[in-house]
């Protein structure tokens, strides 16, 4: 693909992205733990489905701190 094929495309694909993406909780700020968490529970099973879990997951689980000094179990649990 040549530069000008590369920047339309890239174009396009921003402009259809800012019309149609979906308001997500791990959207609203760009905070790299939130977004690896969102990451990682995604590899799991659909969107609809781990937004609950994600919500209750940053509740009790607001930093990598707090993650970090939770039991494992506790962790899992969530």
């Amino acid at each position: 693909m040549d530069r000008e094929a590369a920047d339309y495309f890239s174009r396009e694909l921003l402009g259809w992205y800012r019309e149609n993406k979906r308001v997500l909780p791990w959207r609203i700020n760009r905070d790299p733990y939130r977004i690896w968490v969102s990451e990682v529970m995604l590899q799991q099973t659909r969107v609809d489905t781990v937004i609950p879990y994600y919500e209750r997951f940053m509740e009790k689980f607001p930093t990598a701190a707090a993650l970090a000094q939770a039991p494992e179990e506790e962790v899992l649990k969530c």
